[in-house]
């Protein structure tokens, strides 16, 4: 679901995580599952031979599990790639095989129609686009019909099938039209896909400024964008070139999206540059761009976009040699320069070269430099350079050089940032000057206590101890009027029950023995402002009529005073108790607890909204850090699933003790990795190395308390293994045995290893 809205990056971490949850329990079906899933995030990536090996993977293990949804799903991604690198024959046998074993108008079916349309729209057959696409939209019955992936992309085929039939208005309402079903279904890679598809109709209309607005949007996007995106940008600018009259500049700009195409093997898209590059020509009255677009040193626009070329490229050292050695023909300061890969067996491919042939035996005029790119697919990708003998060409390959070691930090910050990118969500709202964090069940507390706060009412907050009770009673006082006047906390468990009325209401000297000094009370301390009781439950029978009094009334008489007055206080209560249990037993006033139970806020406990350890145990970890000057600290990915699987029977204030205490102990810009927490935590962390059972002879003991489905795998395996001693490893007579076929034999023991 990730990779179809295009957050590729999530896409690859889940699937990563499930991965990792097949080690040691063989399931064909799910790892043909994630090989397809895999194959899918490849081709949004433009890595069309990764793909492929992804997508065979998948086809092969699903036809050994006979998982046949994903072997059909394999079909069409097999068809999706063959067409994008221009086998389109090959693209047509694959998406017809897979439309053979699939339900007329299913997902699945209609995709294949659209990988059999734009194979139709690309080889210039578009009639036939348009009785296939015609067919994906017979079966849309509803607006939510429109809105699924296949429904949705297939709208961008149509939005391309309207601009080769020469209809750009309707092709640019159209285009609008997927835009909005984009953003409805947060497709992120359709949205941009479209944008730049209505540029190009926009130009191609001769809207050069609103082409250009649209482009502009766009391009600060571009760095997360796949690179066939950043040829189809430089398509429309060559494009808008030439309608322009500037020849020189869009051949420039031309040969850069061709490059690109060539180097992802994306033949449409190469197709794509010619055909619309020939339309802009005819339209500026046949000029020839080849004869415009010199290969000589170039405008400044072109060395500029070179090197954003170049840095948008980073993570493909394939396509940033092609633009290393475009730039430096570009700037005129080599006598050559050939990119190279170099495979693991020593063997070298030519990637792209300029300039006089490369010399052999490098001379002192004319040293060779050889600039290192990067690793991609198992070669060495690097540049050699034969520099011209002037200082100027000395100074500015020193620059290029210069450029990549940028580049290579800028690369492994990004990985690095990405391997420290946790898994999990982090998305928190301020409370009180950055001193808590709320999400999931919480954040719905906080927006009850915003609604409430302006509300002169009493709010009563439940919950078990640690939750967090006393965080939702001051927000209550944040966000109401009151806010600058003072809050003030009283624990009624924390005072004993013969000083609980004193401290609470005050007490003038002299009243009883050892008053040797008035006492105002907490009452009278949180005048116009917000007392928070906490513990209510605890409050003794004989001050609870009291406390119900002034409640009502507003009134208090401190001891000592004969004459009550008045005290404007908001009553904030919470208690971990069960007040109903507690009136129930006669034990808490049933007038009272009505009076206190205006407004009932429910902290759940922590085990029961585990979707908010994240941001509170990073928010905690960053806190501590600050506290005791450790710098960078931050949670390992398995920690994290650790403290997402701990109960937390301590709450909120457990988990934020024990972050304290791992801080606590770590080093400075550290890792906390699960050894960090305590041994209590881990031991009463449920893991997937459950004990297993106890094999005794021909019995097995099994523990009662253990989870279900990896006990019943251990039994199925030691009987299989138990059975085929007995039959001497006959299959038959196993199966036999067991009760079961002998292709039930088979796949159990793929499934668990045997």
């Amino acid at each position: 679901m990730e990779a179809q809205r295009g957050l590729i990056v999530n896409a690859q971490r889940h699937l990563d995580l499930g991965l990792s949850c097949l080690v040691g329990f063989e399931n064909l079906w799910l790892k043909a599952t994630a090989e397809n899933v895999m194959a899918c995030i490849e081709m949004m990536r433009s890595n069309f031979d990764a793909g492929f090996n992804h997508a065979r993977q998948c086809l092969s293990m699903s036809e050994e599990s006979g998982a046949a949804s994903v072997h059909v799903s394999a079909l069409g991604n097999l068809g999706n790639l063959a067409y994008l690198t221009g086998r389109f024959d090959e693209a047509v046998d694959y998406s017809q095989r897979a439309r053979s074993a699939l339900r007329p108008t299913s997902d699945n079916w209609n995709a294949c129609l659209e990988t059999l349309a734009r194979i139709n729209l690309a080889q210039g057959r578009l009639d036939e686009c348009a009785e296939l696409l015609d067919q994906i939209d017979e079966s849309v019955t509803s607006p939510k019909d429109r809105s699924r992936y296949v429904h949705r992309h297939t709208q961008l085929t149509r939005t391309q099938l309207l601009d080769r039939t020469g209809n750009l208005r309707q092709a640019i309402a159209h285009a609008d039209l997927v835009l909005t079903l984009a953003a409805e279904a947060g497709d992120h890679l359709l949205h941009n896909a479209t944008l730049l598809t209505k540029a190009g109709l926009l130009q191609a209309a001769g809207k050069i400024s609103e082409a250009l607005s649209v482009l502009d949007t766009i391009a600060p996007t571009m760095a997360n964008q796949p690179p066939d995106f950043f040829a189809h940008y430089e398509t429309i600018l060559a494009s808008a070139l030439v309608s322009t009259g500037n020849m020189q500049t869009a051949g420039w700009h031309r040969r850069r999206a061709e490059r690109t195409y060539k180097s992802l093997g994306h033949v449409p898209g190469a197709l794509e540059v010619t055909r619309r590059l020939q339309a802009a020509i005819r339209l500026a009255h046949d000029v020839d761009l080849e004869d415009t677009a010199a290969r000589h040193l170039g405008p400044p626009s072109a060395v500029v976009s070179d090197i954003a070329s170049i840095m948008l490229h980073a993570g493909r050292p394939d396509l940033v040699a092609r633009e290393i050695v475009d730039l430096l023909e570009s700037v005129g300061c080599v006598r050559y320069a050939t990119a190279v890969a170099r495979a693991a067996d020593g063997s070298t491919t030519t990637i792209a070269e300029t300039g006089e042939p490369r010399d052999q035996t490098a001379t002192p005029e004319c040293s060779e430099r050889r600039l290192a790119i990067g690793s991609a697919r198992g070669r060495e990708i690097y540049v050699l350079v034969g520099a011209r003998p002037d200082i100027e060409s000395a100074a500015t390959v020193n620059a290029v050089v210069m450029l990549l070691t940028t580049l290579h930090e800028i690369e492994r910050a990004r990985v690095e940032r990405e391997e420290r990118a946790t898994l999990w969500p982090v998305d928190e709202l301020p409370i009180e000057n950055d001193d808590a964090v709320a999400t999931g069940h919480m954040r719905q507390t906080m927006s009850f206590a915003r609604k409430i706060a302006n509300a002169n009412v009493t709010v009563l907050i439940t919950g078990e101890s640690g939750t967090g009770k006393e965080l939702v009673a001051r927000a209550v006082h944040t966000y109401s009027s009151r806010a600058q006047k003072p809050f003030i906390p009283f624990n009624c468990a924390a005072v004993p029950r013969d000083m609980l009325e004193s401290q609470l209401f005050g007490h003038r000297r002299g009243a009883f023995t050892g008053a040797d000094r008035d006492n105002p009370g907490v009452v009278r301390s949180a005048r116009d402002g917000t007392l928070f009781l906490d513990e209510i439950g605890e409050l003794s029978p004989e001050l609870q009529p009291k406390l119900l009094r002034f409640l009502e009334s507003g009134e208090i008489c401190p001891l000592g005073e004969s004459t009550p007055f008045t005290v404007d206080v908001r009553i904030i209560a919470a208690t971990n108790a069960n007040l109903d249990t507690l009136v129930r037993d006669g034990r808490f006033r049933e007038d009272l607890f009505y009076r206190l139970n205006v407004v009932h806020l429910e902290v759940k406990p922590l085990r029961e909204r585990r979707d908010e350890i994240p941001a509170l145990a990073n928010h905690f970890v960053r806190r501590a850090a600050e506290e005791s000057r450790k710098g960078h600290v931050r949670l390992a990915e398995e920690t994290m699933e650790r403290l997402l699987l701990y109960s937390w029977p301590g709450n909120v204030r457990q988990l934020h003790n024990e972050i304290r205490r791992m801080v606590a102990f770590a080093e400075p810009n550290s890792m906390l990795d699960p050894d960090a927490i305590s041994i209590d935590i881990v031991r009463a962390t449920p893991t997937s190395a459950l004990p297993h059972p106890a094999v005794r002879g021909q019995e097995i003991a099994v523990p009662l308390t253990e989870k279900l489905h990896p006990t019943l795998s251990r039994i199925e395996c030691e009987m299989i293994k138990a059975a085929l001693r007995d039959h001497h490893g006959k299959v038959d007579a196993t199966a036999k045995a067991l009760g079961i076929s002998r292709k039930g034999l088979y796949l159990k023991r793929q499934r668990l290893g045997l």
